[in-house]
């Protein structure tokens, strides 16, 4: 993403949300930091949005403050785990797909050598066919 191509007030609003994570000691800067940073926003025009398409934007800011403070809880050792074990399993699906392709590599190259057989074969033939031939 380009960030020159952002509006001041949301490059802002993009700061604020890496702080407010790196503030938390959060190491991934998520949504809900973003959706936070633009709500707080001073000029901004979520919150003005939000209030007048009828939503409740406090209870939407406190919501949001569980969610982080949800983020605390979670940085434990069975988060590390499952992402551990997720990352396990693409590793193993990589391991497979690149037995697949090597696979289907032996088999274009054995069919390769086939043909490549049948035409010295086919060479020879008419080689032979033609010898006796002034």
């Amino acid at each position: 993403m380009r960030q020159d191509k952002l509006t001041s007030q949301f490059q802002q609003a993009l700061a604020d949300a890496q702080s407010l994570a790196l503030g938390r000691d959060h190491q991934i800067l998520e949504p809900v930091h973003v959706m936070l940073s633009l709500l707080d926003s001073q000029g901004g025009s979520v919150r003005p949005v939000l209030i007048k398409a009828g939503a409740d934007v406090n209870k939407l800011r406190s919501e949001l403050g569980g969610q982080l403070r949800a983020q605390l809880i979670d940085v434990r050792p069975g988060l590390d785990e499952n992402r551990a074990h997720g990352a396990a399993l693409a590793v193993e699906q990589g391991k497979h797909d690149v037995d697949r392709l090597q696979d289907l590599v032996v088999a274009a190259q054995r069919k390769r050598l086939r043909v490549g057989q049948g035409l010295l074969k086919l060479a020879g033939e008419f080689v032979l066919s033609h010898r006796g031939l002034p």
